[in-house]
Order: structure tokens, then C-alpha cells, then sequence
């Protein structure tokens, strides 16, 4: 990972493939990258990147969001304080650099641009539908995303973030980025206040396993998940005196 942005030669950089449908795009040598909160001009792509990862897992069949009810969860008229809401970063790609916005001050979370060494080309295979929306710059491609909120644990008495999920598209998979997008989240955590980073930890998937144990995360084998959801939660619905009766 270099750490300058240089303005690298557009020959060397990017080639386009123009006989292509999608008009792929190929970066080399270098690959600048952008990680910013996310904003409503984002949700058709957070839209697409959630499907994805349900793919991914083979849970498409529980998929059951849409835009509409993202923005309802993601982008409330009246939001809860910065990062106790769900929030989402989003990491973007371009062949060339990005540079400072003018104003960020009402994100409240300053962009981190960052330069990674390519040790091979890395096609964007999906140029408009993956295409940035988020200002003037045309060759920014989102390549995906952390989203997490706030939780409270009595164990520490003070709220901490719960990694709900990060996922990257395949072409910008095994390239540092996710190093990138969780120790920014983890940035987040402790600059403000908050006293962990916790989520799930999928054992059956060795690289994602490996990949948090080199974060620094702790994984607690004496705990083990559980979830109340379906025909089982709902036998709670209306069944309140039953429960009042049991505590009698």
C-alpha cells in the first residue's frame, strides 16, 4: 500500500475496452480508493451490494429489502446522533486520484483516500452500474461495504458498534481494501467513544475467520450465536398473559 496519491499517466493506468458492452474498464499499476459515509444518491448500490452478499451466503431467498425500505432504515428524516444509527461506509475505486472535498462538514466524517500498488490488472466489469454518484468525478466505481450501528453492553457501560457486515465485489477481493474498510471502522470506534467492534464470526469460512483474527478481533469460543426469529417469535405476539401467568 503506498501512502502518497501521485498523479499517475493515464496510459499506464487505465485502458478501455470499447468493443465491450459494459465498456470495461482496466486499472494497473496503481488503484486509488476513496471510503466515505454513504448518502440516499448511494442507495440503488447499496441496494445491489446487500443482494450480493446474500447471494454470496445463499440467502437470496431471504432477501426481502428495497430501496424504499433502505432509505427508511439508512437515511431517516430525523437520524439518531452520527454512528448510533445503521450506518454504512462505502469504499470506491478510481484509475485516478481523489482529492480532498471542499466541505465535509456535514458528513461529519472526513474521507480517507488512499493509494494501493496493483500486483495485477483489476477489471471493472460493471462501469454504469456501478458507477459513483456521489460528486463530479466520473471514474469512481463503488466496490463496497461495511455497515454497522450502535450497541450497549452492560459489560462495559458504554456503547460499542455491532459489525452487522462487510462484503467487497469479486473483482476487489484479495486487495488490502478490507484491512481498509474494517480499520476505518474500528478509526471510528475509537476516536469516539466507543468501546468495541463486535459481530458475527462465520467459522465454516477460514479466510474471513483468519482475516478478523489478524484485525485483532477476540473470538470467544465459550459463546455461540442464537437467534428467535419466525413461527418462534411470533408465538410472542399474542400470547402476553401467558407470559404473565408463567412469572406468577
Amino acid at each position: 500500500m503506498a501512502p502518497a496519491l501521485q498523479q499517475p499517466t493515464p496510459s499506464e493506468t487505465i485502458t478501455t475496452d470499447a468493443s465491450s458492452e459494459n465498456n470495461n474498464v482496466t486499472i494497473t499499476e496503481k488503484i486509488y480508493t476513496r471510503v466515505r459515509l454513504a448518502t440516499k444518491s448511494d442507495l440503488s448500490h447499496i441496494y445491489q451490494l446487500y443482494y450480493q452478499i446474500h447471494e454470496y451466503h445463499n440467502y437470496t431467498h431471504l432477501y426481502k429489502a428495497t430501496e424504499s425500505s433502505l432509505a427508511n432504515l439508512l437515511f431517516k428524516e430525523n437520524p439518531l446522533p452520527l454512528f448510533y444509527g445503521p450506518s454504512v461506509l462505502l469504499l470506491e475505486v478510481s484509475p485516478t486520484p481523489f482529492y480532498e472535498p471542499k466541505n465535509t462538514t456535514n458528513e461529519g466524517f472526513k474521507p480517507v483516500l488512499t493509494t494501493f500498488d496493483l500486483k495485477f490488472p483489476v477489471v471493472e466489469g460493471q462501469v454504469e452500474k456501478f458507477r459513483s454518484k456521489y460528486d463530479d468525478k466520473s471514474d469512481a466505481y463503488i466496490a463496497g461495504y461495511a455497515f454497522f450501528y450502535a450497541n450497549y453492553s452492560c459489560f462495559y457501560d458504554k456503547p460499542g458498534f455491532y459489525f452487522e457486515s462487510l462484503y467487497f465485489r469479486e473483482s476487489y477481493r484479495k486487495l488490502g481494501m478490507g484491512k481498509l474498510l474494517f480499520g476505518t471502522v474500528a478509526s471510528i470506534a475509537a476516536n469516539n467513544g466507543f468501546v468495541s467492534v463486535e459481530g458475527i464470526i462465520a467459522v465454516w469460512n477460514k479466510k474471513s475467520y483468519d482475516f478478523y483474527i489478524n484485525m485483532g478481533v477476540e473470538i470467544f469460543d465459550e459463546f455461540r450465536y442464537g437467534k428467535l426469529h419466525g413461527e418462534n417469535l411470533q408465538k410472542y405476539a399474542d400470547n402476553k398473559g401467558e407470559i404473565e401467568e408463567a412469572n406468577c
